[in-house]
């Protein structure tokens, strides 16, 4: 399976430490297309259905119809093994949320 920007996936996460976000959950890929390509690892959001409005680093999704946020504070690199399969993709508008808010808090594009 070659991951593709902004697809959602099931991704085992375990084994973690500390606060990481665990368990088998939906990601978004964040990694460009074409690393995605040529590495076997993808960075990647944590989706979450613990909800806080409140926090800047999170942005509320529907994904396969729930609603979750993108747990943008916990990005992190994971091996393409670890991805289950796709399980939905962002929509348009939330790609762009979603890029600007990793701008606004790592600087990246």
């Amino acid at each position: 399976m070659t991951p593709e920007r902004y697809g959602i996936y099931l991704a085992a996460l375990d084994p973690t430490v500390g606060l990481e976000l665990a368990k088998t959950r939906p990601v978004v890929v964040v990694s460009m297309d074409v690393l995605n390509r040529h590495s076997d690892t993808v960075v990647i959001c944590p989706l979450t259905s613990k909800l806080h409005p409140g926090w800047r680093s999170r942005l509320p999704v529907r994904c396969a119809g729930k609603v979750a946020e993108i747990a943008v504070d916990q990005i992190r690199t994971i091996s393409t093994l670890r991805l289950v399969k796709q399980v939905d993709a962002l929509k348009a508008a939330d790609t762009e949320k979603l890029r600007q808010l990793i701008v606004e808090m790592y600087g990246l594009a």
